[in-house]
């Protein structure tokens, strides 16, 4: 009965870290849905692209106070998390606070001051995002877009992270003011709990502290494998994928449009005059024509764009930056990544239900991305600029408009009336060659 604890504290790591890695396993395979992308490439810039933006949060402080403050966050809470080393061990082996005799007395001081005074800056920070996020009315954060489950998950999350830095504060006072009554081995630096939170706790008994400190342990605990899998059904997936969006990310200049290989070719055949019109391409020739020309649901995008998708933190600067969607058009470029992320996960739960994917009459284009919404967009790439984990909205409109041009004819009519003035005159202006001097005479 002795061991109880420790049986149960290793049940529910195991079930914890099995269901995260099945999460994982269900976003992989959802992801490689999508066509193979060859971005290997450029390593030494990949790596240091990654390092910047990801790690390094180097496109969120562009907006200051936003910016530092999810730095507390993201910093905090990932270095906090460092201590379910400790907890891991404590609860498989019952040691209290077993880094202390791996770090030693000085070292391990240091540790733990450096963890409470980033708890702080994460609930300092986590309370200044819900004010703003609910009462202050930041136009891209109060868009009927986020209306229902996304605004509810991001309060959620900032809830979630709250109560896990109370626990940890709690646990950290209980156990000082136990260890200041000699009853627990002094371990550790507490400046904020012996501060700020120990006077609360000074009247409390013997037992009362030590089942506040239990109590808050477990909780803390079980918080942070709760949190970890509650990330799957949440956007705050970009704390582990924005790492992989951003060393796949696009290293070319953004907004460049890629010309089809097969296309290219076409072209230049018909200018050879000594080419056979007539034959066939090689075998394996990878010029040959694709299946289809574009993307008209998930399967059609590439593995990155779905990516993409799922790295999406709605924070919605893109859609705030968009001349499209600043002047009234139907565009937001943050929905664009959200509608895939949700047409994609329709998908996996198809393909969980059936075995594989069975045909459910819905497409991304149309049900879920209107053409409206495509057609709307200037491709100025003010979106994929604006983005602080270098997600590209913009590549997955460019492949849905190339998928209604070169496969359903349905470009808007001013788009055909410019190519048909091209093909007729070399110009997208409509007037005869012959004319298109004019302009210089006099």
């Amino acid at each position: 009965m002795q061991y109880i604890d420790n049986i149960l504290f290793l049940i529910l790591l195991i079930a914890g870290f099995g269901l995260f890695a099945r999460s994982l396993q269900k976003i992989y395979r959802n992801i490689t849905l999508g066509r193979s992308i060859n971005r290997s490439d450029r390593k030494d810039e990949r790596w240091a692209t990654m390092a910047r933006v990801a790690m390094g949060q180097s496109k969120m402080v562009k907006r200051p106070i936003a910016g530092i403050l999810h730095l507390f966050v993201y910093v905090g809470f990932i270095i906090i998390n460092f201590e379910l080393i400790e907890i891991v061990v404590d609860g498989l082996f019952g040691t209290h606070r077993f880094l202390a005799s791996v770090m030693g007395h000085s070292v391990y001081n240091f540790f733990t001051a450096t963890l409470e005074i980033l708890a702080l800056l994460v609930i300092i920070g986590v309370v200044i995002f819900f004010i703003r996020r609910n009462f202050y009315g930041v136009k891209r954060l109060t868009m009927k877009e986020l209306f229902g489950w996304p605004k509810q998950d991001a309060n959620w999350i900032l809830i979630i992270e709250f109560a896990l830095m109370v626990a940890f504060f709690t646990m950290n006072t209980s156990d000082w003011v136990l260890q200041q009554r000699g009853l627990l081995a002094a371990h550790g630096s507490f400046p904020v709990s012996a501060n700020i939170f120990a006077p609360l706790f000074s009247n409390f008994g013997d037992t009362t502290l030590i089942y506040s400190e239990r109590a808050a342990w477990w909780f803390h605990f079980v918080g942070i494998l709760f949190f970890m899998n509650y990330l799957y059904y949440s956007k705050h997936l970009h704390i582990i994928l924005a790492f992989p969006s951003t060393w796949y990310a696009n290293l070319e200049k953004r907004g460049k449009f890629n010309n089809l290989e097969s296309v290219t070719k076409e072209i230049k055949l018909m200018m050879d005059p000594n080419a056979d019109p007539y034959a066939a391409p090689a075998e394996g020739d990878a010029a040959a024509a694709p299946s289809k020309f574009g993307a008209e649901d998930v399967f059609d995008l590439n593995q990155v764009q779905l990516l993409n998708a799922y790295s999406c933190t709605e924070c919605g600067r893109c859609t705030a930056v968009c001349p499209a969607n600043i002047t009234g058009k139907k565009l937001s470029p943050r929905l664009i990544l959200m509608k895939t992320r949700d047409r994609l996960e329709e998908v996996g739960k198809n393909i969980d239900t059936n075995g594989k994917f069975v045909d459910d009459g819905k497409k991304l284009l149309n049900d879920y991305i209107t053409k409206e919404e495509l057609w709307a967009c200037t491709t100025c790439n003010a979106c994929t600029e604006a983005c602080p984990v270098l997600l590209d909205p913009l590549s997955i409109i460019f492949d849905m408009r190339q998928f209604l041009v070169m496969e359903q004819s349905a470009a808007p009519q001013e788009l055909n009336l410019m190519m048909a003035n091209v093909e007729n005159n070399a110009a997208p202006w409509q007037y005869n060659q012959a004319d298109r001097l004019n302009w210089a005479k006099d």
